[in-house]
């Protein structure tokens, strides 16, 4: 009588990479997981993006931001403001649309005010800010979209006439030595004839080599007619109010020195009015 023959671990190991490579090929492939109705905090991080997108263009287009509120906290961010900041200054320095960048940041400057109470919520809801006047056609971010940059370019062309026009006069350009600044900068005013900030202004930095946008608003903490940018000490720039507003050359780096001598940068303060 023959002995039964012994078999090892080997047999089983096999079976279980043949069931799992059998598994991963029939979700994947012959049935994939469909998500039907799931919730925006499941999307992918680049389709949050354009998620943000949507509804900063629509808040442009209707503003209401009690809804772009509600929508945008389905997102989950712990930080609203700053996802929409963030996102806004990433499209502006990966040369992204601009159009984009003016609807997200002015969305973040619209959330990043004080709370409405519940009268001033619903009037909102009702009457589109006035940097944003409505559409003919509100965006609808139920329906089906072909192309989100051509709501970007519908929406954004509402968004404050006056942040791309270049209706700004230069009042003052003064030296500014402050030793808690974290790098040179030129930092930007924008404030109307009563002395009142003006929030999603374009500003278009230039140097040899390049050029990069920036908007007033987004760090309310400062203003919202504050705005400002970081230079490189070896570059020299022009800085200009939106796309055809008059150029200020020759814009270097500040170095200033303290009272015991030690050195450090400052910035340059440049203040504009709207005529």
């Amino acid at each position: 009588m023959t002995a039964p023959e012994k078999r090892g671990p080997w047999y089983l190991l096999t079976g279980l990479m043949i069931g799992i490579i059998l598994g991963v090929i029939y979700t994947r492939y012959i049935q994939p997981v469909e998500y039907i109705d799931a919730s925006p905090v499941l999307l992918r991080h680049d389709f949050k993006d354009q998620y943000r997108i949507l509804i900063a263009a629509a808040y442009s287009a209707n503003g209401d931001l009690v809804r772009a509120k509600a929508r945008l906290e389905l997102l989950k961010d712990p930080d609203i403001f700053r996802a929409l900041s963030e996102q806004a200054q990433r499209s502006l320095g990966e040369n992204g649309s601009s159009a984009e960048a003016r609807s997200l940041g002015l969305l973040a400057i619209a959330l990043g005010q004080a709370p409405p109470g519940p009268a001033l919520a619903v009037t909102r809801a009702a009457t589109p800010p006035a940097s944003a006047p409505a559409l003919a056609t509100p965006v609808d971010l139920n329906a089906p979209v072909s192309s989100p940059s051509a709501i970007l370019t519908t929406a954004s062309s509402q968004v404050n006439p006056a942040a791309s026009d270049g209706a700004y006069t230069l009042l003052s350009k003064e030296k500014i030595c402050d030793q808690s600044l974290p790098a040179p900068l030129i930092q930007v005013q924008v404030s109307d004839q009563l002395n009142r900030p003006i929030s999603g202004v374009l500003f278009i930095v230039k140097w040899q080599s390049g050029e990069e946008r920036f908007y007033t608003g987004l760090k309310p903490e400062r203003g919202l007619g504050y705005a400002d940018y970081t230079l490189d000490p070896a570059q020299v720039y022009s800085i200009q109010p939106g796309e055809s507003g008059e150029s200020t050359p020759d814009i270097a780096a500040v170095e200033c020195t303290s009272a015991s001598g030690e050195r450090f940068w400052g910035a340059w303060l440049l203040s504009y009015v709207q005529p």
